[in-house]
């Protein structure tokens, strides 16, 4: 587990970067965290990590943005209004999960009695107007990359 403390966006961008260079085709992000927490602002850092532009933007009105890279797509879900299984399989969400693809949920609280057994969980906690505490869980190769 890695928990760390942010001071600003910028801040938030470059540490999810360095999260988004570890992460490979088949990997599911968890977020958890309220309104505001800085979630998208985290999966444009992931996106750069991975190789994508950072030009990521709220899924709130999509419920599912798509971003293509050469090697890896990243799929970012807003879960907010899904609340059984039979909305998420209307979001057609299990379609998305590949070894080509990175998934990346906000509000996974909603769905996390669906999310495969191994997927990364981050929860970010808002402490003030740009501070962020940032929990990275669920694989030991992040845990490494901080050590």
């Amino acid at each position: 587990m890695i928990n760390i403390k942010t001071k600003s966006p910028e801040e938030t961008i470059e540490f999810a970067e360095k999260v988004g260079k570890l992460l490979q085709g088949g990997d599911v992000v968890a977020y958890k965290g309220g309104l505001g927490a800085g979630k998208t602002t985290f999966t444009r850092g992931l996106a750069l990590g991975i190789g994508l532009p950072d030009e990521v933007f709220s899924p709130t009105f999509a419920l599912v943005n798509e971003y293509r890279g050469k090697g890896v797509t990243l799929y970012h879900f807003d879960m907010y209004r899904i609340m059984n299984a039979e909305s998420l399989e209307t979001t057609g969400f299990y379609d998305y999960l590949s070894d080509e693809s990175v998934v990346a949920c906000e509000w996974s609280e909603n769905i996390e009695e669906y999310l495969p057994v191994k997927h990364i969980t981050i929860t970010i906690k808002h402490c003030g107007e740009n501070e962020r505490e940032i929990t990275v869980e669920g694989d030991e190769r992040f845990d490494a990359a901080w050590n």
